[in-house]
This record gives C-alpha cells, structure tokens and sequence, in this order.
C-alpha cells in the first residue's frame, strides 16, 4: 500500500475544500484494515458534511487509482479534543497546552513512562515541558505518543 501516495492525494482534497489535513493513519493488517483520515478547519467549525465531502472525494479517488489492494474501510474524522501531536509543529502550535506524554522508555529524571505536562515549546529537536513547575528538555524522537488533555 502507498500510505504517501494517499496522503498526498488526502492533502489535494482537503486543501480543495478549504480544509486542512491532520494525518493518515493505517490501522489492521496488510490484508484488511482501516484508513483513518484526520481533518480539520482552520477557524474551527469542522462539521460532520465536511467529513462526508472528503470521505466521497479522496473514495473515489482511491477506487479508481486501486491504491489499497485489499479489504478496508475509509474513516474521515475531528482529530477530536485530546488529539494526537502528529509532528514537530504541533508541539509549537499547542504550546501553553497540557498534554500527555508517553515516552519510548522510562525517562531516567522523571523515572516514569508516562506522564502529563505543560507544553512549553519546540525547538531544534526538542521538546520543553514543565511536570510539577520543573522544566525538562526531551528530545522529539523519544517520545512515543502525545496527546492534548482536555480541560474543561
């Protein structure tokens, strides 16, 4: 399967919409499986007829090209309120955000896995964030998954 090729041809779409595209996701096996597509609006206001317009355009799209060999099934989502930080530039994007950080290995200073924090910034391949009003400086490729906290 082209996972990049989808993504870009996800990108063309949104981008036509006026929408922007968050990630592509591949969930199952190589056999069969789900494609998730995660957009968004820029002013906000992302609506359940905007996932429909990009799940019939980027279908479409992928049953005529054939790019997914097998069985699957096309999600078209919100990233939701506790998204995922997909990239460098959400880390910049969402700082002053609380976030959930979960770690490749246990962090030797923190001496935890998995942990919350206030997101201070992203810079040269770090990621500052503050556990407990105490700074601490891990670099991007340590980290597993991060996700923002909902705070109501």
């Amino acid at each position: 399967m082209e996972l990049e090729r989808i993504r870009e041809i996800a990108e063309r779409v949104t981008r036509a919409e006026g929408l922007e595209l968050v990630a592509v996701e591949w969930a199952g096996s190589p056999r069969q499986g789900v494609l998730r597509i995660f957009i968004e609006k820029p002013d906000g206001g992302l609506t359940h007829q905007h996932c429909q317009l990009v799940s019939e355009q980027v279908g479409t799209i992928l049953d005529v090209e054939d790019l997914i060999p097998c069985h699957y099934v096309l999600e078209v989502a919100s990233p939701g309120l506790d998204r995922k930080l997909y990239q460098p530039a959400d880390y910049e994007r969402f700082k002053g955000r609380r976030i959930k950080v979960r770690l490749k290995q246990r962090s030797a200073t923190l001496g935890k896995k998995t942990f919350e924090a206030h997101l201070l910034g992203y810079a040269d391949g770090v990621v500052s964030l503050a556990v407990e009003a105490q700074e601490f400086r891990i670099p991007y490729a340590d980290i597993a998954q991060a996700n923002l906290v909902v705070e109501l």
